[in-house]
C-alpha cells in the first residue's frame, strides 16, 4: 500500500513538472523563440500563454523594445589629420529574432558586433570630413549616414539600427594642452590689442579735449577783454560827459575826494598860501 502510493505521489510530481516546463509566458515587451535541443523552430512567439515540449524545448525570451548601446571613447582620425576622442552611443531593436538569435545568440554578443560595426563606419565617415565639420551643425548629415549604413549591415544579424548619435568629440588629452594654450595666446593678443586701441582712443580725447579747451578759454579772455575794454570807454564817456556839463562841479567834487585820501590827523602838509591844492578853502 505504502509503495503504491510513493509511486501515485513521484507520478503526480513528473506530471506537475511535465506541466509546469511546458508552459511559459512572453511579456507584452517581449518575443519568444522555442528551440529544441539547440536548434531554434520556425515561428515567432507573441505575448501571452503559450506551450512547448516538456524537456525537448527550451522558451528564449528576447526583448522587442529600443535598446541603447554606449560605447567606449576611442581616437578617431578626421580628414584634416586631427586627432578626435569620440565617445558615441546608438538605438536598436531586435527585428527578426530568428536570425538574430542564428548569428548573435544574446544581447551582449550582439552589442559586441554594433560596436564593430557602428565603429568601423563612424570612422570612415569622419575620416571624411573636417574637425570643424564634425563640431558644428554639418554632424547631423554626418550622423545620418552613419546611421543608414551601419543599419544596413546589422539586418544580416536581425538587428535594426535606429540612431547613431556622438555625445561628446573632444582632443586627446596631450593636444588639449597646446591647444588651451594657443587659444590663451590668442586671447591675450587680443587683449592687448584692445588695450593699446584703447589708450590711442582716450589719448585722442584728451589732447582733443585740451584743444577745445584752450580755445574755450581763449574766447572766454578775448570777450573778457572786449567787456573791459567796452566798460572801460563807457566810464570815459560818462566821465567825459559829466565833465563837460560843468568843469568847475567836476573840479570841485575832485578835489573833496583828494581831500579826503590826503588830510587827517597824522598827515603834515607845506603848502604855500597860493597853492591850487587850496584853492577852495580861500573861497
Amino acid at each position: 500500500m505504502r509503495n503504491q502510493f510513493g509511486f501515485l505521489i513521484a507520478l503526480a510530481v513528473l506530471a506537475l513538472v511535465a506541466v509546469t516546463s511546458a508552459v511559459y509566458t512572453v511579456d507584452e515587451t517581449q518575443v519568444a523563440i522555442v528551440v529544441r535541443l539547440g536548434d531554434p523552430l520556425e515561428g515567432v512567439k507573441s505575448p501571452g500563454l503559450h506551450f512547448k515540449a516538456p524537456l525537448m524545448d527550451h522558451a528564449i525570451l528576447l526583448d522587442r523594445r529600443i535598446l541603447e548601446y554606449d560605447s567606449a571613447p576611442a581616437e578617431i582620425l578626421t580628414k584634416d589629420k586631427k586627432n578626435l576622442v569620440v565617445d558615441n552611443y546608438a538605438k536598436w531593436r531586435i527585428e527578426d529574432p530568428l536570425k538574430f538569435f542564428r548569428n548573435v545568440r544574446d544581447i551582449p554578443s550582439a552589442q559586441a558586433r554594433l560596436d564593430d560595426i557602428i565603429f568601423a563606419e563612424l570612422r570612415v565617415e569622419l575620416g571624411r570630413h573636417l574637425m570643424i565639420d564634425v563640431i558644428s551643425t554639418s554632424r547631423s548629415g554626418i550622423m545620418a549616414a552613419v546611421t543608414e549604413r551601419s543599419d544596413k549591415k546589422a539586418r544580416d544579424y536581425g538587428i535594426s539600427i535606429t540612431d547613431v548619435r556622438i555625445k561628446r568629440a573632444d582632443l586627446p588629452k596631450e593636444n588639449e594642452r597646446a591647444v588651451y594654450g594657443r587659444m590663451r595666446a590668442e586671447r591675450e593678443r587680443e587683449a592687448k590689442r584692445y588695450r593699446s586701441e584703447g589708450q590711442e582712443a582716450a589719448l585722442k580725447l584728451k589732447a582733443d579735449a585740451d584743444r577745445k579747451k584752450t580755445i574755450i578759454l581763449a574766447e572766454a579772455y578775448r570777450g573778457a577783454q572786449e567787456l573791459r575794454g567796452q566798460g572801460d570807454a563807457e566810464a570815459t564817456r560818462v566821465y567825459a560827459e559829466s565833465y563837460g556839463r560843468d568843469s568847475e562841479f567836476y573840479s570841485f567834487t575832485r578835489s573833496l575826494e583828494s581831500y579826503t585820501r590826503s588830510l587827517d590827523e597824522r598827515t603834515t602838509l607845506l603848502l604855500t598860501k597860493d597853492s591850487e591844492f587850496l584853492k577852495y578853502f580861500g573861497q
